[in-house]
């Protein structure tokens, strides 16, 4: 790959001198002072504080979205020792600015700024910026920045002392970066001039609260022409320095020591870099080729690709001489030798979703804030998982996440169709063209260009509005447009002719820009002096983090942008200029407040109800959180079956509903800009349950009974009962035990919920219980008269009317085997029998079917399934 190297343009010895306009006004005073006020409770009086710090050097503190809360992982245990709420931001996006002694967290959703004291685990301070993208923190050990992106402001706080330090550095709207390099500058792109330059902190007074010395402010210490003006400006600190990808031109230029070189990229798609790059190699990945090129002392020294499918890759990062790069599609993290061969795949979670990597006291943290596990990789390249809900500390385990929707299906991919609406503005020997997106036709845009007055301009695909210089005063020039991808170029779109003219007219004074809670922007001017000529009409630009676009154009002094034409939750600023009815532009006025375009919150997503087992009337219900549209939703409204509530969580419970009712619910999300569409889904409360008796059997002495529950969505338990005796247990069969044998019964099966309960019956009888008689020998060592010879009349045992042996209440002999019925036993004379009933004896006579119902001693019959006599009721 070619270089270009730059070594004498511009340095640290030389910096470049540039004019600056004080524009706007800081619209984050308030912030700034509630900031500091946070950061300052931090960082004063640590003494014992900084030995607790410094049990954590190799510590990091990683998001977790679905539980709202900030976890502290040890890098060397890869164990969290600490878990910390955030309230009211559950499954919002978060930053996480962190140093050994200070944590602050930005909540994207809300804009509220948390300060987490590390030396006591509390969070000290809260205060509202606006929300969205556009403002960041930039910390570095005790300097401390707010980053104004979209209004181009960079101001120093003392920590220590609660006060800004001097003046703040101003730049032109829509500034990238805002981050230190390890040598303690902070680099700022600017994409309208195409430059990179330096900041450098203030020395803080040496007591706190001091007033600053004369002439204390950052200072903007080196400046450096990185790209032409306009094009798209990616921004990554290094150890020392800072590396620029110009996406527009597919070049990456290096800053360091005083020295810019430049390696030129074969890329058909916009490539990302990290934040931060540690070492002397700087990774740029080109998510839509699923690509990394290895950039190192101005050359492409290699490429390699990531496998897989999709363009969710994150920025690789360079850690110990490998490359990790994630893809969010399926939640893998790959890690490439110095080679660029794959030496490891992570799979952590394997669920979609952002991933976050960070190198931090010598590990590379590894955080999906969406999933309860996150990686850390130490300086051997070893990983170890890291359960962020660990339940061995504060906390415990989140309602589990639902499962994002499967990713959509790859478009066809083609070169983009035209920008539409090119415009173009005449100014003093100038001319001002802007265009509304081309449509990209799934590849990327990685540019525009810009031909006419014959020159030829790429700009970046966010910057789509160019101030065109060097033409003639009275000549009609026209501009074409068109938009590049990676199949290339798109078809070109014309300009209206402009005549550049000196009788230009004045910018208007001051532009106000209010977001309205239908989700429009109104943007307001007072009227242009148009210097002898009428004002024909205003061009309004919109500007944010790193992007320049028209927003639109009016014949009044105000325009309104419609709902959904700025993108909900971003920060925005507007410039307005004056166009006469000769077609000449004024200059561009000043820059406007920021705002944030809000509007009711979208329908929650993923809404189920479902019926509460254990409460009658009751229905469970959650969902999503709704998308807010640019203001945090604040509750949620749920009517189930015409019951309301308000709640603040994703979930609710809604009781006092009938019994087996089906139940419509419905739920809307509240913002400022008040309630959005709503959910529906539907629900049964618990019904009493139902029970259908499927079949029977018994025994002698017990009933079991089979049959089905219909629990109504509830927890039943059940139970049979029958001739006072009862069983319960499991809901598919039961047995009753105690019964008498031979008896006719009526089972009654009940079944219990939270609603109430439902019964069925079943007859049966039990089986009759049978003994089998045996031999009689008579007396006490006598011969066995009656069992084994024939006596006439007289061979075997004795049947009597009455309990009792009494010759003239016999009334029959039954042979020694007979199986007879028994039906009850009953106290009488005592028997005994020695040679085959084993010595028994007992006063118990058993009723038996022989001759009617009739008495034979229990020690001369053995009852069959186990000879227990309590079998048998008493006669």
């Amino acid at each position: 790959m070619a270089t270009i190297e730059d070594v004498t343009s511009t340095g640290a010895d030389a910096p470049r001198t540039r004019s600056r306009r004080m524009r706007g006004g800081l619209v984050t005073i308030g912030t700034v002072a509630a900031l500091l006020a946070a950061m300052g409770l931090t960082v004063l009086g640590l003494g014992a504080a900084d030995n607790a710090v410094a049990s954590y050097d190799a510590s990091s503190w990683l998001w977790s979205t679905t539980r709202s809360e900030v976890a502290r992982v040890n890098g060397v245990t890869a164990r969290v020792d600490t878990r910390m709420e955030v309230p009211g931001a559950r499954r919002h996006p978060m930053q996480v600015t962190q140093t050994d002694r200070l944590l602050i967290l930005r909540d994207l959703n809300t804009g509220q700024v948390s300060s987490l004291d590390l030396a006591t685990l509390q969070i000290t301070a809260t205060t509202p910026t606006a929300p969205g993208f556009g403002v960041s923190v930039a910390l570095h050990e005790d300097s401390a920045f707010v980053v104004d992106a979209v209004q181009g402001i960079v101001r120093q706080l003392d920590p220590r002392a609660l006060t800004p330090v001097g003046e703040p550095v101003h730049y032109p709207p829509g500034i990238t970066g805002g981050a230190f390099d390890g040598a303690g500058r902070l680099w700022i792109a600017v994409p309208s001039e195409g430059t990179v330059s330096a900041v450098t902190a203030a020395e803080l007074p040496k007591t706190p609260g001091d007033a600053p010395a004369a002439g204390l402010s950052p200072k903007q210490v080196e400046t450096y022409e990185v790209a032409e003006p306009s094009h798209e400006l990616v921004v990554s600190t290094l150890d020392e320095g800072v590396a620029v990808l110009d996406r527009t031109s597919a070049s990456l230029v290096t800053v360091q020591g005083g020295r810019t070189k430049r390696a030129n990229l074969t890329m058909a798609a916009p490539g990302s870099l990290p934040v931060r790059t540690s070492g002397p190699q700087v990774p740029v990945t080109v998510p839509g080729e699923r690509k990394v090129h290895v950039v190192r002392d101005g050359a492409d020294v290699r490429q390699f690709t990531v496998p897989g499918a999709g363009d969710r890759l994150t920025p690789a990062v360079a850690w110990a001489g490998r490359f990790y790069v994630a893809d969010e599609d399926t939640g893998t993290v790959y890690s490439f030798d110095a080679d660029g061969q794959l030496v490891d795949t992570i799979k952590g979670s394997g669920r979609p979703g952002p991933m976050e990597l960070e190198v931090r006291e010598n590990h590379l943290f590894i955080n999906p804030p969406n999933s309860s596990t996150a990686q850390v990789v130490d300086d051997r390249n070893q990983v170890r998982e890291v359960d962020k809900y660990a339940n061995d500390v504060l906390g415990g385990d989140p309602p589990p996440a639902p499962l994002p929707p499967p990713p959509p299906k790859k478009p066809k991919v083609g070169k983009p169709g035209a920008p539409r609406k090119v415009t173009a503005a005449a100014g003093d020997a100038s001319a001002r063209v802007s265009w509304q997106p081309a449509a990209s036709n799934g590849a990327a845009i990685t540019k525009y260009v810009v031909e006419g007055g014959g020159q030829r301009r790429e700009v970046g695909a966010n910057q789509r509005a160019v101030e065109i210089t060097g033409l003639t005063n009275g000549e009609t020039y026209t501009f074409e447009v068109h938009a590049v991808n990676a199949k290339g170029d798109g078809p070109a779109r014309r300009s209206n002719p402009v005549v550049p003219t000196a009788e230009v007219p004045d910018p208007p004074a001051g532009v106000t820009a209010e977001a309205r809670p239908d989700g429009t922007v109104l943007v307001t001017w007072p009227a242009a002096n148009g210097q002898g000529n009428t004002i024909a009409r205003y061009a309004v630009t919109a500007t944010s983090a790193g992007a320049t676009a028209p927003a639109g154009e009016s014949a009044k002094t105000e325009l309104v942008m419609p709902a959904g034409q700025l993108e909900y939750g971003t920060q925005y600023a507007f410039t307005v200029i004056a166009v006469s009815d000769k077609g000449a532009g004024s200059k561009a006025s000043p820059v406007s407040n920021t705002v944030v375009p809000f509007t009711a919150p979208a329908a929650p997503t993923e809404l189920k109800a479902s019926t509460v087992a254990d409460q009658p009337g009751t229905v469970a219900v959650q969902w999503a959180p709704a998308v807010d549209n640019g203001r945090p939703v604040t509750k949620y409204l749920v009517d189930a079956g015409g019951k309301t509530s308000e709640v603040t969580d994703t979930r609710a419970t809604v009781g006092g509903l009938g019994d087996g009712q089906n139940v419509t619910v419905k739920v809307k999300a509240v913002n400022e800009a008040g309630p959005g569409p709503e959910a529906s889904t539907t629900a049964r409360t618990v019904a009493a349950p139902r029970v259908t008796v499927t079949g029977s059997s018994a025994d002698a002495t017990s009933v079991t009974v089979s049959f089905t529950v219909d629990a109504g969505g509830g927890k039943a338990t059940c139970s049979a009962a029958t001739g006072g005796k009862t069983a319960s247990g499991s809901c598919s069969s039961l047995r009753v035990t105690g019964l008498t044998p031979g008896t006719s019964y009526t089972v009654t099966v009940t079944a219990t919920n939270a609603a109430g309960k439902g019964t069925a019956t079943k007859a049966q009888a039990t089986d009759p219980l049978y003994g089998i008689a045996t031999c009689n020998n008579g007396s006490s060592g006598a011969e066995a008269t009656y069992c084994n010879a024939e006596v006439s009349g007289r061979n075997g045992n004795e049947i009597f009317s009455i309990p009792q042996q009494v010759n003239s209440k016999q009334v029959g002999w039954a042979k020694p085997g007979t199986r007879l019925r028994a039906y009850c036993k009953k106290q009488g004379e005592e028997v005994y029998a020695y040679i085959y009933n084993n010595d028994k004896r007992s006063t118990w006579w058993v009723q038996v079917a022989y001759s009617g119902k009739n008495y034979i001693p229990w020690a001369w019959l053995n009852l069959e399934g186990g000879d227990n006599i309590n079998l048998l009721p008493t006669c």
